[in-house]
């Protein structure tokens, strides 16, 4: 039995009875226990779910895909029709988005405009991905003279002018492209977009892929030098085995982030392009071309513009918001 004060050191360190009595539930509750293991998705879901904004802006994003997708399916009119009688109308229980000068529910033609700049956002955002993705890895990998070259290409052509380059080629293949409309090949169904969306989706994936070339090959130029690659090129693996199965799973977290920071910037591209009058081809509704439309009697009827305007807005709003937190979620040095 160790009394209270007994010295049973030479540098008279007192041992006390008392030091073995069991911990209270205050002292208990103070310890630091160790959580339970958890993969990286589920940290960054973790992490995501704290960010208040990212999560706002997330349930945003979702309503607006069921209010572009699921609404024109639901609503009583279709995007081209014109209700005699009905024209010019503000909003009211009929037409909640009020109609155009030619009868046209503006609802769903925010609807139809909606699916358009998303489907023209995600598209454009997976072409850059599946070739800025490919492009950065060769390049990073193989690395030398042909990574110099490369990375030459990538800055000549980050100096063209995109916009000019847009325009240039729907004057270009505006002729081409509608023959083949006309001749009812692959390419008829592709009709109701209209030259400009398709020469947008060309430059897109000839000019908008450099920005995820340069993110990958950087990645890349970290992940090459690690031990895990080194163990599998000395198990046989060739460079597309390990773009394939080492490089890119890595990288997936920038390729995410970059993805989902691409489709805003397409969706303003596509809007700026109908806004002008060089994307989607009438009777097709985009919230550009609806926001252009709007303009000319936006004295009289300012509701034509509030609508597409805002909605356009809160779409690009709510992803660089999303982005923004799913870039601080995926990035390990805040674990």
């Amino acid at each position: 039995m160790i009394l209270k004060n007994t010295k049973i050191f030479s540098n008279q360190i007192e041992v006390c009875a008392d030091d073995f009595a069991p911990a209270t539930n205050k002292e208990k509750s103070n310890l630091v226990t160790l959580g339970e293991n958890t993969s990286y998705w589920q940290d960054a879901w973790r992490r995501l779910k704290q960010n208040k904004i990212a999560m706002v802006s997330l349930v945003i994003i979702a309503i607006v895909f069921i209010f572009a997708i699921v609404g024109p399916l639901l609503s009583p009119y279709t995007y081209d029709q014109q209700v005699r009688g009905d024209e010019n109308l503000f909003p009211c229980l009929k037409h909640p988005f009020g109609t155009d000068n030619l009868g046209r529910d503006l609802l769903v033609r925010t609807m139809i405009g909606s699916r358009i700049s998303l489907l023209i956002g995600v598209g454009a955002s997976v072409l850059v991905l599946v070739i800025g993705s490919i492009y950065g890895a060769i390049s990073g990998l193989i690395g030398g003279k042909v990574d110099t070259v490369m990375m030459r290409i990538v800055e000549v052509i980050y100096s063209l002018p995109d916009m000019l380059v847009i325009i240039l080629l729907r004057i270009v293949l505006n002729d081409p492209l509608q023959k083949a409309f006309d001749s009812g090949s692959f390419l008829g169904g592709l009709q109701i977009l209209g030259p400009g969306i398709i020469a947008m989706f060309i430059v897109y994936g000839l000019l908008y892929w450099v920005g995820m070339a340069r993110i990958v090959r950087g990645q890349v130029l970290q992940l090459k030098e690690m031990e895990f690659v080194n163990a599998a090129r000395a198990l046989g693996a060739d460079n597309k085995r390990l773009i394939k199965k080492h490089l890119l799973p890595n990288c997936v977290g920038q390729l995410v982030v970059t993805t989902m920071l691409q489709i805003p910037s397409a969706i303003f591209t596509e809007a700026f392009l109908s806004f002008l009058g060089i994307g989607v081809s009438k009777p097709l509704a985009s919230l550009g071309s609806l926001a252009s439309e709007a303009l000319n009697g936006i004295s009289s009827y300012p509701y034509r513009l509030l609508f597409p305007a805002a909605t356009i807005s809160i779409i690009i709003l709510a992803f660089n918001l999303f982005g923004d937190g799913l870039r601080d979620a995926l990035d390990p040095r805040l674990k």
